[in-house]
């Protein structure tokens, strides 16, 4: 028995897998937009997001053009208070004075930085959960970008297996693709 082969023949299946999702995504994608709405396409980003990283949770938004605020379109239910969101179609997360988000959510939008932590108190941003929250043991937030500007965020939470560069790679494709969504449905 071969160990070292089998090893890598799992991750090149694994790999061939995230390259197969990720152009599925791609096209999917570009079919939906044409007659989807942006919930939809939402929908259908967190449900691939999560699969693609084996996350549990996901948070999918868009940063209103008008009033900066992050807008999350699609996201998984962590708190008591994420079904009124979900009934009102939004969980709004208003931009401060001084056009910053702050905390470990807004920390992407913040700095336009893609990270990974796997002990979310131990990041410089991260200030707590608030009261009601379920736990989030690991951390991923992607700023999605179109030439430079902001225009939304995946983050996901609790993954299978720990967090890594390849999981932060599948989800920067990830935000590329919505990313184009955002700029055509939105900006």
């Amino acid at each position: 028995m071969n160990v070292d082969g089998d090893a890598e023949n799992l991750f090149l299946k694994k790999q061939d897998n995230i390259k197969t999702g990720l152009s599925e995504l791609r096209g999917n994608i570009q079919e939906m937009i044409n007659y989807s709405s942006l919930k939809e396409i939402s929908d259908y980003v967190l449900q691939e997001a999560t699969r693609l990283t084996q996350s549990k949770h996901c948070y999918v938004a868009y940063v209103d053009p008008e009033n900066k605020d992050s807008v999350g379109v699609s996201f998984s239910h962590l708190t008591e208070e994420c079904q009124y969101y979900a009934d009102l179609g939004e969980a709004r997360f208003k931009v401060r004075k001084d056009g910053t988000y702050g905390g470990l959510l807004g920390y992407s939008l913040d700095t336009g930085e893609s990270f990974y932590v796997h002990d979310i108190e131990s990041h410089p941003a991260a200030h707590g959960l608030p009261e009601g929250h379920m736990p989030v043991n690991q951390f991923l937030s992607v700023p999605v970008t179109y030439e430079n500007s902001i225009l939304g965020q995946i983050v996901l939470g609790n993954p299978k297996e720990d967090y890594n560069d390849t999981h932060l790679k599948i989800v920067n494709e990830i935000a590329d693709i919505y990313a184009h969504v955002l700029k055509k449905l939105i900006y």
